[in-house]
């Protein structure tokens, strides 16, 4: 069902200072920024390798606000790695597969993710504590 870590999400309370030191420390690069009012985050995507199922990011996360998700993160754990997430073929068809196990799904269908992507979340007490997003590329099966 995976493919590949498609990337780390890292919240944090400044994304320009964050991204500086992501170039500066690991030589990534930006690749696409975003602002994702549904979310309520600004991000901004990292390269770090392309593979054989895809690329893999981290995915920087600045809240818009404090009533956010990332935002409560923030407030509650402070900066660091906010989730997951796994590269799969077919988003909508991991959703079925994985609910029909019985893990709790904090998406029920695919939504809009980053650079056109669709995603969906897993509740994360059902997987062990982490946060987990199923990603599939804009140019698989859309």
């Amino acid at each position: 069902m995976f493919m590949r870590i498609d990337h780390v999400g890292i919240a944090c309370h400044d994304l320009e200072e964050k991204i500086a030191f992501f170039e500066r420390t690991f030589d990534l690069t930006v690749v696409a920024r975003e602002v994702n009012e549904e979310q309520g985050v600004k991000e901004a995507m990292l390269h770090i390798a392309d593979g054989e199922g895809g690329g893999s990011y981290i995915q920087l996360l600045e809240p818009l606000g404090p009533d956010t998700p990332v935002g409560k993160f923030l407030a509650k754990r402070g900066e660091g790695v906010h989730h997951v997430a796994f590269g799969v073929p077919d988003v909508a068809r991991a959703l079925e597969e994985i609910g029909g196990k019985g893990i709790r799904l904090l998406d029920e269908k695919p939504r809009h993710g980053s650079m056109g992507s669709s995603i969906a979340f897993l509740h994360p007490k059902d997987v062990g504590g982490m946060l987990t997003e199923l990603v599939q590329a804009p140019d698989q099966g859309q």
